[in-house]
């Protein structure tokens, strides 16, 4: 089944609301109310987050949400895929490959020179994936700011 992947409309709040909410779920994590609909403004402003929905036969089955950002390296800013998610009943039919695949392409003709994004380490399911159309070879260290 071909997926279709496009701009984030400001249709799709329901399902993306959905969609994301699961996201956030599964990574064992909480927002509020608040933070949920500043994200969806954030989609659909001139923040620097972008999204795009994936659908297959007309149903909304998957989002990514990225930024491009400067880099100290290059002239041309870098991608970032911040939020990637496919619905389980879509997983394995080429949803989360269509997604990168059409950021990797607007991430070309920005002229950008990296798209990159990070998962939790035991998120087989992903790895799997991002192995098989991506390198790793870094290593992410995070401070947790208390605010």
């Amino acid at each position: 089944m071909p997926t279709n992947v496009r701009a984030i409309a400001l249709s799709d709040k329901t399902r993306w609301l959905e969609l994301f909410a699961a996201y956030v779920t599964f990574y064992n994590s909480e927002l509020t109310p608040e933070q949920y609909e500043l994200t969806w403004k954030r989609l659909h402003s001139d923040s620097k987050i972008n999204g795009l929905i994936a659908e297959n036969n007309g149903q909304i089955v998957g989002f990514a949400h990225y930024i491009f950002r400067p880099s100290t390296w290059e002239v041309a800013d870098f991608c970032y895929l911040e939020d990637l998610f496919v619905d389980p009943s879509a997983r394995g039919q080429g949803v989360g490959r269509a997604l990168i695949k059409v950021l990797e392409d607007i991430a070309i003709a920005a002229g950008s020179k990296r798209l990159y994004w990070t998962t939790a380490p035991d998120n087989t399911t992903a790895r799997r994936l991002y192995d098989s159309v991506a390198i790793t070879d870094r290593v992410q260290y995070k401070i947790y700011l208390n605010q």
